[in-house]
């Protein structure tokens, strides 16, 4: 019966998740709103950067689906505009397949990305992954300090030197787990699959999401001293007293 009850009401939290689409495109932006309503989610939408820009001051929503190529202001700079005032989980569409333009829209912050044209079901199974990992479980884990740093993964707030740091979803999935497990080296394909449970992913994924934890973690993020660079492995985080696993 208790299990029944938390099942039920995990999928009840996940389901009041709003999610917010940006596409100009009429036929793909009803095509992925309705799929996300037959899904449960609460879905509002926009066709357009400024709409969009508007739709996050009113909505303020869970998630935002946001098309790369917008007209008036593109994806990227709404992406960027959003960022300096939330870190709400964001996916981006992109019609753009190269390597290079998957890695330009995870720089301005985006979560994760799918590229044109995708399946409505892949989409659904992506926000629900993300939402997941970004609302609080029912047994929230317990907050606790390593080095410099104090994690409350239930909230997911970071702090350093009790200076809290502004996080995207991904960024605070990867560093939560490297401090979970400290002075242990993990390739690129093990975050993957560890962090985000991608069995198939894009590496460079885990390279910019490295880089910009490193640019709000590090003193000198060009000579990283907390997250660093383990040559022909991956990545291990080095913190003082992290000779022990938190508890």
């Amino acid at each position: 019966m208790g299990s029944t009850t938390s099942i039920a009401a995990r999928r009840d939290v996940l389901a009041d998740r709003r999610v917010l689409v940006v596409e100009d495109d009429p036929t793909v932006r009803e095509v992925a709103c309705n799929y996300l309503k037959a899904a449960g989610f609460v879905v509002t939408s926009a066709p357009d950067g400024f709409a969009a820009l508007d739709a996050v001051e009113r909505e303020r929503p869970d998630l935002i689906v946001l098309d790369r190529m917008l007209p008036g202001i593109d994806g990227a700079e709404v992406c960027q505009r959003i960022r300096r005032t939330l870190q709400v989980p964001i996916i981006m569409l992109t019609a753009l397949g190269s390597t290079e333009d998957r890695i330009s829209g995870l720089e301005v912050g985006a979560d994760d990305y799918l590229t044109k044209p995708f399946s409505p079901r892949e989409l659904v199974l992506r926000v629900k992954s993300i939402l997941r990992r970004s609302v609080t479980e029912l047994t929230p884990e317990s907050a606790f300090t390593l080095g410099d740093f104090w994690i409350d993964p239930a909230a997911r707030i970071l702090r350093k030197n009790d200076q809290e740091i502004a996080l995207s979803a991904r960024e605070f999935d990867l560093f939560a787990f490297l401090l979970k497990h400290p002075r242990q080296a993990f390739s690129r394909e093990q975050l993957l699959k560890s962090v985000w449970n991608w069995d198939i992913g894009d590496l460079s994924t885990v390279t910019v999401t490295v880089r910009r934890v490193r640019e709000k973690i590090e003193d000198d993020p060009t000579e990283p001293t907390a997250l660093v660079t383990v040559w022909g492995v991956g990545y291990r985080l080095d913190l003082a007293g992290s000779d022990a696993l938190p508890r």
